[in-house]
């Protein structure tokens, strides 16, 4: 089905604000196909698949209908569990951020009754949440329809399979007869078609299918992997395959930026491709890939449409597209001309049931697997550099050495334990080149596969950044901050920070009090620990940061190990690291710049308090 840019559906400037800053570039088929009827007045039919886009199908015209200037409940979304509610009252929050006076509020059971009734007395436009609390509501009085302008049934079908027929029914009679309705089932079994019937006039039908062909030639697979353990999966996977030249496709622009960064701090050559670029700037990074002057294209579906590269070994999907057309059209991009490919594709919690839908519906061919461990990406490092030694050995392309061979002879050493010190300093190298401001080269495995430099040089501290370690002393907020160790930071899923420094040394807990402020520098937050200096942070708790993410970002970037990283205390807006004091200089060097949850690092030391 035909795609169209958001532009063009007839939405007001605030929502095609809302949309560009979450980074879709242009409207999936059912949001193509569902916006303008909608918006048009039309009752709606959508037959389509969990994950096609749907949510944003309703949301975003339901937004748009919403009339600030009236607190009555004008937008009614039944969903079938609460995650599900939870899931579209977020989406809808972020549609609603330049539209001023409309509010969401989602009501399902299990939560305070006290937190939803304070909402609802309050007024709000939309309400999103399960059968059974809102009727719930409205028998109470506190929910009132009658000023209702549009129903919105989300997975219909679910909701008659979980038995909340007579709910939905209930619901509906409650609403006003001159309103609009919105039936949205992946399948639409002779329940829903009753419903259809005795409920809405003259609905539009909208039904998007999966139709894709498999490549023949490309090996497909999926992992099951947690979103914030996506870099991770992603590094490993390329490091146990040696991938050197392939593509990541994100769904939006903000991630494709948020993955160059992670990628480069991580010492991987890489440069991205989306929409907010001008043609210039495209063509010139299309060139640079052609030319294979770096490993990976980041890209969204718009930008990377029609490319053409030939020779690309694999194809990561790092987000789920919407449907197994866009899907096929990804990892058509390798395994051409009688070559073989790989594709990979991430899936994240709810999107297992999308794909399982795309593989019944498109006989789709993806094995699942699971991501290598830490033993496998060794493993898989030690046969590159053994594959290395001993094409490097076949050729014979080396200078000889016997004059220190035998002089270490002479002293006694074997030949093995000479080779192996070699192989032992050879190996060492690479961590120690990153420790002094280099970033790793990743060894070629055979001739003819070049070796990559990185696609665009280290971030240099802008003016901003400079300007502000100049800034004025300022109060240490009141509230306590919460205290951590790097090692005590929690593991989840395959969070780098949580496996690679097995060795590390746990400093001795201090007590968390908090000094007065101090006038003339910055107010000692961490402890006073001998050999460690505190350095502080530009993003706090409420960008949403855990000490998880600082010890994997600052690792990540300076590649120092967990033992160089001491006490952590996380405040609102700002964060405080206890850096080991040989290492600070680096952490000051490498981490400005670097962005962490949406935000560029700035980074400061904090003079140690004189008590």
């Amino acid at each position: 089905m035909e795609k169209r840019k958001f532009a063009e559906l007839g939405l007001t400037p605030e929502l095609l604000k809302a949309v560009d800053k979450m980074g879709f570039e242009e409207a999936s088929p059912v949001q193509t196909a569902v916006i303008p009827l909608v918006l048009a007045g039309r009752d709606l039919v959508g037959q389509s698949s969990t994950g096609s886009g749907k949510t944003c199908a309703f949301a975003i015209p339901a937004v748009q209908m919403a009339d600030p200037a009236s607190k009555k409940t004008q937008v009614l979304i039944l969903c079938p569990t609460r995650e599900l509610a939870v899931q579209v009252a977020e989406e809808v929050s972020k549609l609603t951020l330049f539209k001023r006076g409309v509010r969401e509020l989602p009501v399902f059971g299990g939560q305070s009754y006290d937190r939803q009734l304070r909402g609802l007395a309050a007024g709000v436009q939309i309400v999103i949440g399960t059968p059974g609390r809102v009727l719930d509501h409205i028998d109470r009085g506190t929910l009132k329809l009658d000023g209702l302008k549009l129903l919105i049934l989300d997975e219909a079908d679910r909701m008659l399979d979980m038995g909340f027929r007579d709910d939905i029914e209930r619901v509906i009679q409650a609403a006003p007869e001159e309103r609009q309705v919105l039936f949205f089932s992946a399948t639409i079994p002779p329940p829903i078609r009753a419903l259809i019937k005795r409920y809405s006039k003259d609905p539009a039908m909208v039904k998007i299918e999966a139709v894709a062909h498999n490549a023949p030639q490309v090996e497909q697979v999926y992992f099951e992997v947690e979103r914030h353990s996506k870099v991770e999966a992603l590094t490993r996977l390329i490091d146990v395959h040696d991938f050197r030249y392939g593509i990541i496709f994100c769904s939006t622009k903000v991630m494709v930026d948020e993955l160059d960064e992670q990628l480069h701090a991580r010492g991987y050559a890489v440069d991205r491709l989306h929409g907010d670029m001008a043609q210039v700037q495209r063509d010139r990074v299309m060139g640079k890939f052609r030319d294979r002057k770096f490993e990976f294209l980041i890209a969204t579906d718009v930008a990377a449409r029609g490319l053409d590269v030939d020779d690309l070994e694999i194809v990561f999907n790092y987000d789920l597209p919407n449907d197994a057309e866009d899907y096929t059209h990804r990892i058509g991009r390798t395994g051409r001309a009688g070559k073989s490919g790989r594709a990979f594709t991430f899936v994240c919690g709810r999107e297992i049931y999308k794909i399982q839908f795309m593989i019944n519906s498109a006989r789709l061919k993806i094995r699942r697997e699971r991501i290598p461990s830490m033993d496998q990406v060794e493993e898989a490092r030690d046969n590159v550099f053994f594959e290395k030694l001993r094409s490097t050995l076949d050729a014979a392309e080396f200078k000889k050495q016997d004059r220190m061979i035998d002089r270490l002879l002479d002293r006694g050493y074997s030949p093995t334990d000479i080779a192996a010190a070699l192989i032992h300093l050879l190996r060492n190298a690479e961590p120690a080149a990153a420790a002094a401001g280099a970033a790793p080269a990743k060894p070629a495995l055979a001739a003819g596969k070049p070796a990559f430099a990185p696609a665009k040089p280290a971030f240099v501290p802008t003016k901003p950044v400079a300007a502000a370690a100049e800034a004025p002393a300022r109060p240490v907020p009141a509230e306590a901050p919460v205290r951590t160790f790097a090692a005590d930071a929690p593991a989840r899923g395959i969070v780098a920070p949580a496996h690679p420094f097995p060795n590390r040394k746990v400093p001795v807990a201090r007590t968390p009090d908090v000094p007065a402020p101090r006038s003339g520098g910055w107010v000692q937050r961490t402890g006073n620990e001998a050999g460690f200096t505190p350095i502080a942070l530009n993003v706090g708790k409420l960008a949403g940061v855990t000490p998880s993410d600082i010890v994997g970002k600052i690792a990540g970037v300076t590649r120092l190990s967990a033992k160089s990283l001491g006490a952590i205390d996380l405040l609102d807006n700002e964060s405080y690291v206890d850096v080991a004091d040989e290492d600070v200089e680096l952490v000051l060097n490498k981490l400005p710049g670097i962005m962490m949850r949406g935000t560029r690092l700035v980074v400061r030391r904090v003079e140690r308090s004189s008590e």
